[in-house]
């Protein structure tokens, strides 16, 4: 009702699975980790000399149109405990945040503005391409108006935007949650969940909007120049149909993801083809693969995460279940100490394909260790700057 689910109405593995966030948003945060224990000194607090001026500046105009009914749910603190409760299906609790089909066109604008100020145009591109598609769904299904649209997602602020004291934001929604955390002038965008059903629009009002173009193909590119001799080091599984994976991976909501919604003290051991195992040729693909996800960040910013994620190559695991035809769905994971990176190929959830199909398309990125949310920088920060 109203986007809003009922978990108490739902069937039992469902329930279970969708109010995961709700259920854990409150445990202590440590960060996902290989054991429990998050690894110290990955994440350094630091003047990069990059200006976040501009994400400031549109922050600050946005939050001058707000009225003072709106404040409360519109702007949260920065230590509020709302940054762990998102999904990217439809809630179980009512959400925090404007939503951006109930504010005024003026306002939309203006958090559309903020989003692009913080992104790169890649970045901004992919994300306002998900929210579109997520309307093309509704137009397909003609059905779920309240949730499958262009604009149906939560925004809120934390904290006072600021060129010097953290600052960040958050959108909800369906395919697409989006978490953004200024540190003086570092940044961190994770986690960061994208998702599309279907992936191409075609044959209505979005028609030609598309997505993960990238994503799917960078992948398959490291995939196709695996050699056979590698397989018995990366490849879990060679396919993604239900009947050929264990339940727990074979659900119709998280897939093979793991990382998703309510997971943010995850244990993820290491598993898969370790990055001093590949070619150089192959370290490459796995590098221009990076760069997509990545490159979601600003570009100065996705420089200084790309780095970072080189001089931990050699810790850095690749992972691929299913096949790498022209149709074949998938699944990969690239797990870094500093990054951790998730696509799948789901099967129809208001589409009709029973298996997943290449069509439709969930990724994930979260910075392990304890990371998500900026946590980490933020610990050093007030350690370094506030009693």
């Amino acid at each position: 009702m109203d986007g809003i689910l009922h978990a108490d109405l739902l069937p039992e593995e469902a329930s279970r699975e969708l109010s995961a966030a709700w259920r854990r948003y409150k445990d202590p945060y440590v960060g996902i980790t290989t054991d429990g224990i998050a690894t110290p000194g990955l994440y350094k607090l630091t003047d990069t000399g990059i200006s976040c001026r501009k994400a400031v500046d549109a922050a600050q105009a946005y939050l001058k149109t707000l009225a003072a009914y709106q404040i409360p749910v519109a702007r949260l603190a920065m230590d509020s405990e709302e940054w762990r409760l998102w999904t990217n299906a439809f809630p179980v609790w009512t959400p925090k945040g404007l939503r951006l089909d109930r504010i005024s066109v003026t306002q939309r604008e203006a958090i559309l503005a903020i989003m692009e100020a913080s992104l790169s145009p890649e970045g901004f591109s992919a994300l306002r391409s998900v929210m579109k598609l997520n309307g093309a769904l509704g137009e397909y299904v003609g059905d779920y108006g309240d949730t499958l649209s262009e604009y149906t997602y939560h925004f809120s602020v934390f904290g006072a935007p600021s060129t010097s004291e953290p600052w960040g934001w958050q959108l909800m929604g369906h395919h697409a949650d989006v978490h953004c955390v200024f540190i003086g002038s570092q940044l961190v965008l994770a986690p960061v969940f994208l998702g599309a059903e279907p992936a191409v629009a075609q044959g209505v009002r979005y028609a030609g909007v598309r997505a993960f173009d990238a994503e799917t193909g960078r992948g398959l590119d490291l995939r196709r120049a695996l050699s056979p001799d590698q397989e018995d080091r990366f490849l879990l599984s060679e396919s993604v149909l239900s009947a050929d994976l264990p339940p727990e991976l074979a659900g119709p909501f998280n897939g093979r993801h793991l990382a998703g919604a309510g997971q943010d003290n995850l244990r993820l051991p290491l598993e898969g083809i370790a990055g001093n195992d590949l070619t150089p040729d192959q370290q490459d693909l796995l590098l221009d693969l990076v760069k997509v996800y990545a490159g979601r960040l600003p570009a100065d910013h996705a420089t200084h995460k790309i780095d970072q994620f080189v001089d931990h190559l050699d810790a850095t695991r690749f992972v691929w279940r299913g096949g790498h035809g022209e149709s074949s769905a998938f699944y990969y994971r690239v797990h870094s100490p500093v990054l951790l990176i998730e696509y799948d190929n789901h099967p129809g959830i208001f589409l009709d394909n029973e298996e997943p199909e290449r069509f439709h398309v969930h990724t994930i990125v979260r910075e392990p260790n304890g990371n998500d949310y900026g946590m980490n920088l933020l610990a050093q920060h007030y350690a370094l700057h506030h009693s």
